[in-house]
Protein backbone atom coordinates (compact mmCIF):
# COMPACT_ATOMS: atom_id res chain seq x y z
CA UNK A 1 0.00 0.00 0.00
CA UNK A 2 2.99 2.03 0.53
CA UNK A 3 4.16 1.28 -3.08
CA UNK A 4 4.58 4.71 -4.98
CA UNK A 5 5.41 3.13 -8.50
CA UNK A 6 4.80 5.54 -11.22
CA UNK A 7 3.80 8.37 -8.96
CA UNK A 8 6.04 11.98 -9.56
CA UNK A 9 7.00 13.43 -6.35
CA UNK A 10 8.57 16.95 -5.93
CA UNK A 11 10.15 17.49 -2.67
CA UNK A 12 11.26 20.89 -1.83
CA UNK A 13 13.99 21.71 0.52
CA UNK A 14 15.45 18.15 -0.76
CA UNK A 15 19.35 18.83 -0.03
CA UNK A 16 21.30 18.63 2.99
CA UNK A 17 23.03 21.82 4.98
CA UNK A 18 25.77 19.29 5.79
CA UNK A 19 27.24 16.32 6.15
CA UNK A 20 24.30 14.71 8.20
CA UNK A 21 20.84 13.62 6.49
CA UNK A 22 18.03 16.20 6.41
CA UNK A 23 14.93 15.81 6.65
CA UNK A 24 14.23 17.00 2.95
CA UNK A 25 17.09 14.36 1.59
CA UNK A 26 15.60 11.60 3.92
CA UNK A 27 12.06 12.40 2.62
CA UNK A 28 13.24 12.45 -0.83
CA UNK A 29 15.13 8.75 -0.91
CA UNK A 30 12.71 7.40 0.76
CA UNK A 31 10.19 8.26 -1.95
CA UNK A 32 12.35 7.38 -4.40
CA UNK A 33 13.02 3.51 -2.40
CA UNK A 34 9.02 3.35 -2.68
CA UNK A 35 9.45 3.80 -6.52
CA UNK A 36 8.59 7.04 -7.06
CA UNK A 37 10.22 9.77 -9.49
CA UNK A 38 11.70 12.36 -7.73
CA UNK A 39 12.46 15.84 -8.65
CA UNK A 40 15.13 16.72 -5.09
CA UNK A 41 14.32 20.63 -5.23
CA UNK A 42 16.55 22.84 -3.32
CA UNK A 43 17.88 26.91 -3.36
CA UNK A 44 21.31 25.34 -3.40
CA UNK A 45 22.35 23.85 -6.62
CA UNK A 46 25.02 21.74 -5.34
CA UNK A 47 22.74 19.78 -2.83
CA UNK A 48 19.92 19.13 -5.15
CA UNK A 49 22.59 17.38 -6.95
CA UNK A 50 23.95 15.67 -4.02
CA UNK A 51 20.63 13.85 -3.08
CA UNK A 52 19.80 13.31 -6.69
CA UNK A 53 23.09 11.26 -6.83
CA UNK A 54 22.55 9.54 -3.80
CA UNK A 55 18.96 8.13 -5.15
CA UNK A 56 20.55 7.49 -8.61
CA UNK A 57 23.15 5.51 -6.52
CA UNK A 58 20.63 3.51 -5.16
CA UNK A 59 18.89 3.16 -8.20
CA UNK A 60 16.33 5.10 -8.43
CA UNK A 61 15.11 7.95 -10.58
CA UNK A 62 15.44 11.58 -9.87
CA UNK A 63 15.96 15.48 -11.13
CA UNK A 64 17.84 17.81 -9.61
CA UNK A 65 16.57 21.07 -9.91
CA UNK A 66 16.61 24.68 -7.85
CA UNK A 67 14.06 26.93 -6.69
CA UNK A 68 13.80 29.92 -3.87
CA UNK A 69 10.64 29.23 -2.46
CA UNK A 70 10.37 32.97 -1.35
CA UNK A 71 10.25 33.82 -5.34
CA UNK A 72 7.25 33.06 -7.14
CA UNK A 73 8.75 32.65 -10.62
CA UNK A 74 11.50 30.57 -9.63
CA UNK A 75 8.95 28.12 -7.68
CA UNK A 76 6.69 28.30 -11.19
CA UNK A 77 9.87 27.46 -13.12
CA UNK A 78 10.86 24.46 -11.20
CA UNK A 79 7.07 23.10 -11.07
CA UNK A 80 7.21 23.07 -15.09
CA UNK A 81 10.43 21.72 -15.39
CA UNK A 82 9.79 18.98 -13.02
CA UNK A 83 6.97 18.32 -14.62
CA UNK A 84 8.18 18.34 -18.72
CA UNK A 85 10.83 15.83 -17.52
CA UNK A 86 8.83 13.34 -14.31
CA UNK A 87 5.38 13.80 -15.89
CA UNK A 88 1.89 15.57 -13.81
CA UNK A 89 2.93 15.43 -9.61
CA UNK A 90 1.15 13.16 -7.61
CA UNK A 91 2.48 13.70 -4.56
CA UNK A 92 3.92 17.68 -3.41
CA UNK A 93 6.55 17.37 -0.42
CA UNK A 94 7.10 20.82 1.32
CA UNK A 95 10.50 20.74 3.12
CA UNK A 96 11.68 24.28 3.33
CA UNK A 97 12.04 25.82 7.03
CA UNK A 98 14.22 27.81 9.36
CA UNK A 99 14.32 28.58 12.78
CA UNK A 100 15.19 31.88 12.57
CA UNK A 101 16.04 32.60 16.22
CA UNK A 102 15.00 35.95 18.12
CA UNK A 103 12.50 36.97 20.52
CA UNK A 104 9.76 39.96 20.06
CA UNK A 105 11.99 43.31 20.77
CA UNK A 106 15.09 40.91 19.62
CA UNK A 107 13.88 39.76 16.24
CA UNK A 108 13.30 42.86 13.95
CA UNK A 109 10.52 42.97 11.28
CA UNK A 110 13.14 41.92 8.10
CA UNK A 111 13.57 38.64 10.56
CA UNK A 112 9.99 38.35 11.34
CA UNK A 113 8.81 38.12 7.57
CA UNK A 114 11.78 35.91 6.46
CA UNK A 115 10.85 33.59 9.35
CA UNK A 116 7.01 33.79 7.86
CA UNK A 117 8.23 33.31 4.08
CA UNK A 118 10.23 30.27 4.83
CA UNK A 119 7.99 28.51 7.18
CA UNK A 120 5.00 29.08 5.73
CA UNK A 121 4.41 31.53 2.31
CA UNK A 122 7.18 29.19 0.49
CA UNK A 123 4.48 26.72 0.94
CA UNK A 124 1.79 28.34 -0.56
CA UNK A 125 3.60 29.23 -3.26
CA UNK A 126 4.33 25.79 -4.39
CA UNK A 127 0.86 24.78 -3.92
CA UNK A 128 -0.53 27.46 -5.66
CA UNK A 129 1.26 25.95 -8.61
CA UNK A 130 0.98 22.46 -8.06
CA UNK A 131 -2.38 22.10 -7.39
CA UNK A 132 -3.81 23.00 -10.78
CA UNK A 133 -1.79 20.49 -11.77
CA UNK A 134 -3.23 17.79 -9.63
CA UNK A 135 -7.06 18.99 -9.72
CA UNK A 136 -6.72 18.43 -13.70
CA UNK A 137 -5.31 15.36 -12.94
CA UNK A 138 -8.07 14.41 -10.41
CA UNK A 139 -5.30 13.30 -7.84
CA UNK A 140 -3.17 14.04 -5.70
CA UNK A 141 -1.15 14.43 -1.91
CA UNK A 142 0.50 17.16 -0.39
CA UNK A 143 2.79 16.42 2.89
CA UNK A 144 3.93 19.61 4.62
CA UNK A 145 7.02 19.67 6.97
CA UNK A 146 5.80 21.37 10.47
CA UNK A 147 6.92 21.83 13.50
CA UNK A 148 5.77 20.58 17.27
CA UNK A 149 7.10 24.31 17.59
CA UNK A 150 3.56 25.00 15.66
CA UNK A 151 1.56 23.75 18.57
CA UNK A 152 4.14 23.83 21.50
CA UNK A 153 7.23 25.89 22.99
CA UNK A 154 9.77 23.98 22.92
CA UNK A 155 12.01 26.52 24.99
CA UNK A 156 13.28 28.25 22.15
CA UNK A 157 13.26 32.11 21.81
CA UNK A 158 11.58 31.69 17.87
CA UNK A 159 8.38 33.03 17.55
CA UNK A 160 8.53 34.01 13.75
CA UNK A 161 9.20 30.04 13.72
CA UNK A 162 6.82 29.37 16.03
CA UNK A 163 3.88 31.68 14.25
CA UNK A 164 5.17 30.56 10.22
CA UNK A 165 4.90 26.29 11.31
CA UNK A 166 1.44 27.01 13.26
CA UNK A 167 0.20 29.05 9.69
CA UNK A 168 1.55 26.12 7.64
CA UNK A 169 -0.57 24.28 10.06
CA UNK A 170 -3.57 25.90 9.17
CA UNK A 171 -2.45 26.05 5.66
CA UNK A 172 -2.81 22.51 5.17
CA UNK A 173 -6.07 21.93 7.17
CA UNK A 174 -7.90 24.96 4.39
CA UNK A 175 -6.13 23.12 1.33
CA UNK A 176 -7.32 19.42 2.52
CA UNK A 177 -10.87 20.54 3.70
CA UNK A 178 -11.26 22.89 0.47
CA UNK A 179 -10.10 19.79 -1.96
CA UNK A 180 -11.27 16.78 -0.42
CA UNK A 181 -14.38 16.09 -2.97
CA UNK A 182 -11.71 16.76 -6.22
CA UNK A 183 -9.39 13.52 -5.05
CA UNK A 184 -6.82 16.14 -3.52
CA UNK A 185 -5.22 15.27 0.20
CA UNK A 186 -3.08 17.33 2.17
CA UNK A 187 -1.54 16.55 5.74
CA UNK A 188 1.23 17.81 7.63
CA UNK A 189 4.04 16.12 9.62
CA UNK A 190 5.05 17.92 12.79
CA UNK A 191 8.45 16.48 14.19
CA UNK A 192 9.52 16.57 17.43
CA UNK A 193 13.73 16.73 18.59
CA UNK A 194 14.94 15.43 15.21
CA UNK A 195 18.61 15.23 14.85
CA UNK A 196 19.61 17.07 11.30
CA UNK A 197 21.86 19.87 10.70
CA UNK A 198 19.58 22.53 12.06
CA UNK A 199 20.81 21.61 15.73
CA UNK A 200 24.42 23.56 14.85
CA UNK A 201 23.57 25.35 11.50
CA UNK A 202 20.03 27.38 12.73
CA UNK A 203 19.96 26.75 16.38
CA UNK A 204 23.96 28.32 16.19
CA UNK A 205 24.74 25.92 19.12
CA UNK A 206 28.92 26.59 20.19
CA UNK A 207 28.25 23.13 21.87
CA UNK A 208 27.06 20.58 19.10
CA UNK A 209 27.95 18.01 21.72
CA UNK A 210 26.17 19.45 24.85
CA UNK A 211 23.37 20.67 22.50
CA UNK A 212 22.48 17.29 20.94
CA UNK A 213 22.38 16.03 24.93
CA UNK A 214 20.22 18.59 25.96
CA UNK A 215 18.20 17.26 22.84
CA UNK A 216 18.18 14.01 23.30
CA UNK A 217 17.44 14.50 26.88
CA UNK A 218 14.03 16.55 26.44
CA UNK A 219 12.48 13.95 24.29
CA UNK A 220 10.43 11.32 26.18
CA UNK A 221 11.92 8.49 24.66
CA UNK A 222 15.36 9.90 26.00
CA UNK A 223 16.58 10.37 22.37
CA UNK A 224 16.14 12.51 19.20
CA UNK A 225 14.24 10.97 16.40
CA UNK A 226 16.20 10.25 12.84
CA UNK A 227 15.20 12.16 9.69
CA UNK A 228 14.74 8.07 8.32
CA UNK A 229 11.11 8.50 10.71
CA UNK A 230 9.86 11.86 9.63
CA UNK A 231 10.77 9.76 5.43
CA UNK A 232 8.69 7.09 6.54
CA UNK A 233 5.61 9.43 8.13
CA UNK A 234 5.97 11.38 4.61
CA UNK A 235 6.05 8.11 2.72
CA UNK A 236 2.32 6.67 4.17
CA UNK A 237 1.12 9.94 3.65
CA UNK A 238 1.29 10.22 0.72
CA UNK A 239 0.50 6.58 -0.83
CA UNK A 240 -2.88 4.72 -0.76
CA UNK A 241 -2.42 3.46 2.36
CA UNK A 242 -3.55 6.79 4.06
CA UNK A 243 -6.44 7.60 1.09
CA UNK A 244 -8.51 8.29 3.76
CA UNK A 245 -6.51 10.33 5.78
CA UNK A 246 -6.77 14.23 5.29
CA UNK A 247 -6.38 17.56 7.03
CA UNK A 248 -4.14 15.76 9.27
CA UNK A 249 -1.47 17.81 11.77
CA UNK A 250 0.61 14.35 12.89
CA UNK A 251 3.25 14.77 15.64
CA UNK A 252 6.47 12.87 15.03
CA UNK A 253 7.99 13.35 18.34
CA UNK A 254 8.70 10.47 20.15
CA UNK A 255 5.43 11.40 22.44
CA UNK A 256 6.67 15.04 23.14
CA UNK A 257 3.53 17.03 22.33
CA UNK A 258 1.68 14.77 24.19
CA UNK A 259 3.02 16.37 27.68
CA UNK A 260 1.16 19.04 29.10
Amino acid sequence: MTDLRDRVVLVFGAGSSGAATSNGQAAARAYARAGARVAAIDVDTTAAEQTAALIDGEGGTAVALTADVTDEASVAAAVQTATARLGTPDVLHNNVGAAILGGVGELDRAGWERALALNATGAFLTCTHVLPLMLAAGRGAIVNVSSVAGIRHLGYDYPGYMAGKAALNQLTVSVALSHARDGIRANAILPGYIDTPLVGNQLHAEDLARARAERDAASPTGRMGSPWDVARAAVFLASDAAAYVNGVCLPVDGGLSARA
